[in-house]
């Protein structure tokens, strides 16, 4: 991944601020990023204060989870990187 699209994940993930600070079309756009529910279930989990449902938090990290297993294991089934 490129340092660049990194550092904006990082910044749509409202690691250092409260979602609340971005303009409407950035927050509409931070709810795509799956970093955005990780920070906050940890903040929640240090802070007991979360800008987004908890539940629903837990939900998209735990479907994010899913398809990239799945996704893993079908590279690795077709071999994808491995020498032969």
């Amino acid at each position: 991944m490129d340092k660049n699209k990194f550092l904006l994940l990082v910044y749509l993930g409202v690691v250092v601020y409260s979602m609340s600070l971005l303009p409407e079309f950035w927050q509409t756009v931070s709810m795509a990023n799956p970093v955005l529910y990780m920070v906050n279930a940890f903040r929640y989990g240090l802070l007991g204060v979360s800008d987004i449902n908890l539940s629903s938090g837990i939900t998209i990290i735990l479907g994010v989870t899913i398809i990239l297993a799945f996704y893993a294991h079908s590279l690795m089934k077709r071999g994808v990187g491995t020498k032969s």
